[in-house]
């Protein structure tokens, strides 16, 4: 099955804003920097995916995903995500991709066999394969196959959004609970109970 990942990033020096209390900007930055490039690299590599496109309106972050053999898209002027994720899934179509994975770059415990275990649920489509995160509100990853089968629906409550309409269009329905999956970097919480799973660790 040939699988583009789709990688959409903020604004590095924007991005985690709901963290400012905890992070100055140069922090914030810096952590956006690194979790893109930690995505990237655990995505590198996966003979499973056959390329990983990087959209983002951010100069700098396209910088970063070339640097680490991603391709790239520009986005132009402030589009939803969900345009955005339309947009570079048309893209995906045009090198006849089979489906595609939505993988966010913030997050921090995401493995190679967490990306696996995804891929592995989407054979024989139609299927939509949802990762939600740990309040199962959003969708920390989502493999479509094939590419286009459903209008994506990111944001508060996309999780049963995407159940949803996966089910409409008649697709098998997997739903993966990993805890590496689950968190990500939103809220102040996320990042105390990412310190405290490295203090366990």
């Amino acid at each position: 099955m040939t699988i583009w990942a789709i990688v959409p990033v903020k604004p590095l020096r924007r991005g985690k804003s709901r963290l400012a209390g905890t992070l100055s900007e140069e922090e914030r930055t810096q952590l956006n920097k690194e979790l893109l490039k930690r995505t990237l690299q655990t995505l590198n590599g996966l003979p499973e995916i056959e390329h990983t496109l990087v959209i983002s309106r951010d100069p700098a972050a396209l910088t970063i995903a070339r640097k680490q053999g991603a391709r790239t898209l520009r986005e132009d002027g402030m589009p939803h995500l969900n345009t955005a994720m339309t947009r570079a899934t048309v893209v995906a179509q045009v090198y006849a991709t089979r489906g595609v994975l939505f993988l966010p770059s913030d997050l921090p415990l995401l493995t190679r066999e967490d990306i696996l275990a995804l891929l592995a649920y989407g054979d024989n489509p139609p299927v939509v394969v949802i990762a939600p995160d740990r309040h199962e509100n959003g969708t920390n990853a989502l493999l479509v196959s094939p590419a286009g089968l459903i209008e994506y629906d990111f944001g508060p409550g996309s999780f049963q959004r995407h159940c949803d309409r996966a089910k409409a269009a008649g697709a098998r329905l997997e739903i993966v609970n990993l805890p590496s999956l689950s968190l990500d970097l939103d809220l102040p919480e996320d990042l105390e109970l990412l310190n405290q799973l490295k203090v366990q660790s």
